[in-house]
């Protein structure tokens, strides 16, 4: 039992995702889009600049974003850290822009837009993706890409690479520790998990 819920991700695993994109769409042709997919978990919409971004995540997508978010989560409830989680929340400004991040997060108190926003990224073109989060005024955009966080803060409508959360509450959150545990959570959760709540006692 133990050795089937700790099996490590495969490399056929990392391949499920199946992305889409779509140029010359208008922002009416994307909202009909939108809704016909009302139904569906399984599919993330993006729009910005005429153009229409559609994700259907793998498992190997989901499984990293739902590890990230939870350590994450552990990380709060270890500090005594108020915060709701969004999810995949639609976040958009009509007309322009809509995006559904693999997680989302407003810390302390709750805020119409999130304070924080997650990607797992299988493809390339993670920079172009700011671009709109700029327009939402996102503060903050964690990417996960190839075992690597990049972290982007948004300084005069601009973001800029940081190497630690500027977020008040998670200034304090070790990303390198962060970066260890969810690559050790291939191979086992708990023991991912173990580490990193121990060493946020130390």
């Amino acid at each position: 039992m133990t050795q089937a819920l700790s099996r490590p991700i495969t490399s056929s695993e990392q391949d499920h995702d199946q992305h889409l994109i779509y140029s010359g769409i208008t922002w009416e042709q994307f909202k009909l889009i939108q809704a016909g997919f009302a139904d569906s978990n399984r599919v993330r919409l993006f729009y910005y600049q005429d153009t229409i971004e559609i994700l259907m995540p793998g498992y190997t997508h989901e499984f990293y974003k739902t590890i990230i978010g939870f350590l994450i989560e552990l990380f709060c409830l270890e500090n005594n850290i108020e915060f709701e989680p969004t999810g995949s929340m639609t976040q958009q400004r009509e007309g322009e822009v809509s995006v559904e991040p693999d997680e989302s997060y407003c810390f302390g108190t709750s805020k119409p837009t999130p304070d924080l926003v997650i990607e797992v990224v299988f493809t390339s073109g993670s920079p172009k993706k700011l671009q709109r989060y700029q327009a939402l005024e996102i503060p903050e955009v964690w990417f996960w890409q190839d075992g690597i966080f990049s972290l982007y803060r948004l300084r005069d409508r601009t973001y800029e690479v940081i190497s630690q959360s500027e977020i008040p509450e998670l200034v304090d959150l070790d990303i390198e520790l962060l970066t260890r545990c969810v690559t050790m959570a291939q191979t086992s959760r708990l023991e991912a998990a173990n580490a990193f709540r121990n060493a946020l006692k130390k």
